[in-house]
């Protein structure tokens, strides 16, 4: 009997999930995710990884096995019963942000390792794929399928202890109320030095919601129902936006100034002061209220996001008012307080036959409740100029935002590309009986040889295609990142708008001259771009590498030092060229200390210049101003040698 395969591709994940019949129910669940820790010396790395998940064993390619027949994994191991899959959350890496997953074992955390994945929708179904994949461990451990059932969970002995620790807790419990709810009890919460004492009950407090105006494709409603608690009242605005619930969360949680200028009339300047946990951190803005009012004076707010994902990939964000210690009070600025508000964020089902993802946005916050009935009652009241009402617009915004970007449709996930369609899975069986570690000794262990931490495909064997698109994430592959072209466009890096200053390269000396000729001696010449062979635009696609251009940054100076112990922050020394007149005059100077550890040590430190300022948005501000994880995965050197002794 020919066995029948279903693959389902999930909708908003970057994974695949297959199962299949001739081999006893094998679940499969693969994409691309990264890899991230610490190498051998300590620098911490972010790579581009293909996961494959194969019944209780895990596999970790440079490429996708699909495409690939053949390849070997850089690490596998088994899911077993001691292995713990957690949620980290948010988190920025390398100017980006990700979604962490931590692997663990329960009896010993000392052995551990993460991935990331490019949406919480993501990581969400690799969560599930690895509780799934353990549970087959454990069918094939007893050699039967069972599933667990709430008969199974015996409670009785528990049952003080459960009323204690569940004490309080149904004041949080709100179910098919919407997140209007949670919003009211958040804020009660936050001022209740005894938030969890008492008992509210069982009963459910219903909302009354009425439509009270249409406005830019969304509607806005009013809570009507006779409630006593409180002093505000409850508004919300809801539509329809055509993308996953996973792009539209993205689109919220995003501080570029860039995206949200274009759909956020409010809070547009925004600025991350700190992330906490990964699902709560705190944000600065600031805004220009003559938008909204009469008032010109600039207002800022600090505000509070907390945010979590359901089990049927609904989205919910509460944001509050908050104070920070990192950002007092500011001159020139009167403080605003921001009303409290929650985003809910649910995918809805769509027309069999339409592959159009669409979402129901609900935007709900708490009004001042004088305000709300003067502008209901007086028809000069201007509600349209008001904080409240540019919050219950932003889903307008973003509604007019998203259709105007059809590409964020797939930005916000991590899209696999087959070169060919196959109903096939890889042929991992060869590998299946040398799998002896579990996924997290595997996945922390420290790596083997340099080439698992490379990502420089160079081999021979390699088929040539399309194998990702990795939309909102180049900034995640380290060596894998996005090639510019030979020359670099100077209008990008450097700020075109300023005038270029003359650089006299007589007013800069270091402590070697610059040579003359090819005779000279002890001295330094700047080479030109065409000795060397870079990666080009396309490499990722065809391996090919093309002569090098001009390049951006002009060598001025060469410092040659001995010294007994090695010197950093080479700039900062007052005698340093840097802190001379003509030093100081330069828009840009680029200081690369090479040091050679010896008795005593050995510092090339070269100065290279612009002759204008650096644009913030490039990425070469990105290198200057980032961390050095960043810098480490972006910077390379490339030798060049032109003349050497016998010896070596």
């Amino acid at each position: 009997m020919e066995a029948a395969a279903s693959a389902l591709n999930k909708s908003g994940s970057g994974g695949s999930e297959r199962s299949s019949s001739d081999e006893k129910g094998m679940f499969e669940y693969f994409g691309w995710v990264y890899h991230l820790g610490v190498n051998s010396i300590g620098h911490e790395y972010c790579h581009l990884r293909f996961l494959f998940i194969r019944g209780k064993n895990v596999f970790m390619y440079k490429r996708d096995p699909h495409d690939n027949p053949g390849i070997k994994p850089i690490r596998q191991g088994v899911v077993g019963p001691t292995l713990m899959v957690e949620e980290l959350g948010r988190r920025k890496v390398n100017n980006g942000d990700v979604y962490v997953l931590r692997f663990y074992n329960r009896l010993d955390e000392a052995k551990k390792g993460e991935i990331a994945c490019a949406t919480a929708g993501e990581a969400r179904g690799w969560i599930e794929a690895f509780d799934h994949a353990k549970q087959q461990f454990q069918v094939i451990q007893l050699g039967i399928q069972f599933k667990l059932t709430y008969s199974w969970i015996n409670l009785e002995g528990h049952r003080p202890r459960v009323r204690r620790y569940a004490r309080g807790l149904r004041k949080l419990i709100r179910i098919g109320q919407g997140p209007e709810t949670l919003l009211r009890q958040s804020s009660k919460l936050a001022v209740r030095p005894d938030a969890f004492e008492g008992d509210s009950g069982d009963a459910l407090e219903a909302h009354k919601w009425k439509c009270v105006l249409t406005t830019a494709g969304i509607r806005i409603f009013e809570d009507v129902s006779d409630r006593k608690n409180g002093k505000g009242v409850l508004a919300k605005s809801v539509g329809v936006i055509d993308a996953t619930a996973d792009t539209v969360f993205e689109v919220i949680l995003n501080t570029d100034q860039r995206q949200r200028y274009e759909w956020d009339i409010l809070m547009c300047d925004l600025e991350l002061v700190e992330s906490y946990d990964g699902h709560y951190d705190v944000v600065y803005g600031t805004y220009d209220p003559k938008y909204l009012s009469r008032w010109h004076s600039k207002q800022d707010f600090v505000f509070s996001r907390q945010w979590f994902r359901g089990q049927d990939g609904a989205y919910t964000i509460l944001q509050f008012p908050a104070i920070h210690k990192k950002k007092p009070q500011r001159s020139g600025y009167r403080r605003a307080k921001i009303n409290p508000s929650a985003w809910e964020i649910r995918n809805l089902n769509t027309p069999m036959g339409l592959n159009s993802p669409r979402c129901l946005v609900t935007h709900t916050l708490e009004v001042d409740s004088s305000s709300w009935h003067q502008w209901k009652k007086s028809q000069c009241s201007k509600f349209e100029r008001t904080v409240p009402y540019a919050l219950l617009s932003q889903v307008a915004g973003l509604k007019e935002y998203i259709t105007a970007n059809p590409i964020l449709h797939q930005e916000y996930a991590t899209t696999i590309v087959h070169p060919k369609s196959s109903d096939g899975s890889i042929s991992s069986g060869e590998y299946e009986d040398e799998v002896q570690d579990e996924f997290y000794d595997a996945i922390a262990a420290e790596s083997s040889s340099s080439d698992e931490e490379s990502d420089d495909d160079d081999d021979k064997n390699y088929e040539k295609g399309p194998r990702v698109k990795l939309k909102n994430v180049s900034w995640a592959i380290t060596t894998l990142a996005l090639k510019r072209t030979a020359a670099p466009v100077l209008s990008e890096e450097l700020d075109p708008h300023v005038t270029p200053v003359t650089i006299n390269p007589s007013d800069l000396r270091g402590s070697l001259h610059e040579g003359k000729d090819d005779n000279d001696t002890n001295c330094w010449t700047s080479p030109s771009g065409k000795g060397f062979m870079i990666r080009g635009k396309n490499y990722l696609k065809d391996n090919s590498k093309v002569v090098g251009g001009d390049p951006l940054l002009r060598l001025i100076a060469v410092d040659w030092f001995t010294v007994e112990q090695s010197v950093d922050k080479i700039a900062l020394h007052p005698r340093c060229l840097v802190q001379s007149e003509a030093g100081k005059k330069l828009p840009f100077i680029l200081v690369i200390n090479l040091q050679v550890p010896a008795k005593p040590n050995y510092s090339l430190v070269l100065y290279f210049a612009a002759d204008r300022p650096v644009n913030k948005d490039s990425l070469l501000a990105k290198f200057v101003n980032g961390s050095d994880a960043f810098r480490d995965s972006r910077f390379k050197l490339i030798p060049s040698i032109v003349e050497v002794c016998g010896s070596l």
